[in-house]
């Protein structure tokens, strides 16, 4: 899998990922205490405004970003992002008030917003092999879990000797040394599109492919199941360790390590895997095994209260291990369902999207599991996740084929698009993807 990294563009981006995911750990942290220091008490009631604040601009921004810069060099696009996040970073240790860290968040989460998906898009232009880019997937998901891992240990070996404040310098060299490694990568230029289209039409276009593509609309509802087991363990896994189990932020880190380590488990796995099984093959199954297993562990704490230590990490193991299942290959499917001039706009889809499920799992994981308690929630969002494994079941048909025998009525036999795929008898096959020639997908027959 690390062969990939021989590609030396794509090793510039995966080491500009590595540094900033390090940054963003970082701040992480720095934000936790910055919050707790203007707000005491009130700092949980601080950072849930926060976090709000980064799913709004991630779902609301992020297709008005990619519309905007649709016809900037994406080289530019993505250091420009860098650079304001860094600066955002660079005023946050000198604010003195919550409502500036409401303010600085959504400026820092816009860049992110801008930069993530165009990142994001940017991969398969430059591995075009398939096997080569799912193995650049594995390592992206990788490279999140190690973050989850190895930033709060780094950032508590740096304040036994630094204060808080000084962890923010590390967010800014993050974003920095991620600006300095896209500046030296030769990225490839952005395929144009044919037609220059009304802002309107560049703004809505990706979220119309996506919701047009079967695939797409399976990965939507899978993700919605994602989201709700894995937003359990992120805002509820301290609760249980510190006030079910009555264990302390060691055993804390032990848990959050388990799910991290499944994770990884899984993204190793899955290039091998991928080779000789379709996508919907490994995400659909485990994307009925993470609904099906959240309602028996919602079931058991019904009935028998939590499990033991051991029998509870290796359920996080098994929860991280089945998410990453349903997330890694996501990009295939992006991949496959746009031309290279909607890309970006396939992936700033699905990023918006996917982010409107965390939206709605967070707020669920903590106000039921706050006011039901803990069981509740696990049954609430277990329903929420089996009903997005059924609809993805449902919505991604099996064995679809990538090309389609179809035909243009509404196109004149003179059209550049009949021409590069001459037709018999007013029907032909090629890969099908949603586009201007192409706006419906074909039903079986």
């Amino acid at each position: 899998m690390f062969r990939v990294l021989s590609h030396p563009v794509y090793a510039r981006l995966f080491m500009a990922q590595v540094i900033a995911l390090t940054g963003t750990g970082l701040l992480t942290v720095a934000l936790g205490l910055l919050a707790f220091d203007l707000a005491g008490a009130q700092a949980g009631a601080v950072l849930g405004t926060a976090y709000a604040i980064k799913m709004v601009a991630y779902v609301g921004l992020s297709p008005i970003a990619a519309a905007l810069t649709e016809h900037l060099p994406r080289k530019a696009v993505l250091i420009g992002a860098d650079v304001i996040r860094a600066a955002v970073a660079l005023l946050l240790p000198f604010i003195d008030a919550v409502w500036q860290i409401y303010a600085l968040i959504f400026i820092l989460q816009a860049a992110s917003a801008t930069f993530t998906p165009a990142f994001q898009a940017t991969i398969p232009d430059i591995l075009s092999d398939e096997a080569e880019y799912t193995k650049a997937l594995s390592l992206s998901r990788l490279a999140y879990d190690l973050e989850n891992l190895l930033s709060p240990a780094l950032a508590g070996m740096l304040l036994a000797v630094v204060s808080y404040h000084w962890l923010f310098a590390g967010t800014v060299f993050g974003f920095v040394g991620s600006a300095l490694l896209v500046a030296i990568a030769a990225l490839p230029r952005r395929s144009a599109s044919k037609t220059t289209r009304p802002f309107r039409e560049r703004l809505t276009r990706g979220t119309r492919i996506y919701l047009a593509t079967p695939r797409l609309r399976g990965l939507l509802a899978l993700t919605l199941t994602a989201a709700s087991s894995s937003a359990f363990v992120l805002v509820n896994t301290v609760v249980v360790v510190r006030a079910g189990y009555g264990l302390d932020d060691a055993h804390l880190a032990y848990a959050l390590a388990a799910f991290g380590a499944g994770s990884m488990i899984s993204a190793l796995s899955l290039p091998r895997l991928l080779e000789n099984r379709r996508d919907r093959s490994v995400m659909v199954p485990a994307g009925a095994a993470l609904a099906l297993g959240t309602l028996a562990l919602s079931a058991y704490m019904f009935t028998a209260g939590l499990p033991s230590w051991p029998a509870f990490l290796i359920t996080w193991g098994l929860f991280g291990l089945l998410y990453a299942a349903i997330m890694t290959p996501s990009g295939r499917l992006l991949r496959r369902s746009a031309h290279p001039a909607d890309r970006q706009a396939v992936f700033t889809a699905q990023f918006a999207l996917s982010h409107a499920c965390w939206l709605v799992a967070y707020p669920v994981a903590g106000w039921v599991g706050q006011g039901l308690g803990l069981p509740s929630a696990l049954a609430v969002l277990g329903v929420i996740g089996l009903i997005g494994a059924i609809a993805a079941r449902r919505l991604w048909p099996v064995d679809q084929p990538e090309d389609f025998e179809h035909s243009h009525a509404d196109l004149p036999p003179d059209h550049p698009h009949l021409k590069d795929h001459p037709a018999q008898n007013k029907r032909h096959t090629h890969a099908f993807v949603i586009d201007d020639e192409h706006r419906v997908w074909p039903s079986h027959g």
